[in-house]
């Protein structure tokens, strides 16, 4: 059963940070590059972070050098670090494991995600 809570969102001010959580399902973990996503009002789901198991990561050219994303495997939780944070990072954060090499998620399920907003 697919298992997905992320937490840690919330209401700051640009420059702020928050470091958002998501806790899953071994069986989502186990193997499984993991991604986070975010979806903003009016637009599509997008890729923002990917780690692989072994602690590779990739990020989309708008957060690199501010986000941080890093997991730990033996709690089967994923982490995100969001620094020096914009009004354009407003969105609801999403987690997911991750179709590394086409950069799409590998489960239809998503968990409810959480809502970080940066209001000036």
């Amino acid at each position: 059963q697919v298992h997905l809570v992320e937490s840690g969102g919330g209401l700051v001010q640009p420059g702020e940070s928050l470091r958002l959580s998501c806790a899953g399902s071994r069986n989502i973990f186990t193997n499984n590059a993991m991604g986070w996503w975010r979806q903003a009002p009016g637009k599509e789901r997008e890729l923002v972070a990917g780690i692989m198991r072994g602690g590779r990561t990739h990020y989309t050219d708008s957060v690199k050098g501010r986000f941080t994303i890093s997991r730990d495997n033996a709690e089967n939780t994923l982490y995100l670090q969001m620094n020096s944070l914009k009004p354009e990072d407003t969105a609801v954060y999403y987690c997911n494991a991750l179709d590394w090499l086409r950069a799409l998620p590998l489960n239809r399920y998503w968990g409810r995600g959480t809502q970080v907003t940066v209001f000036a």
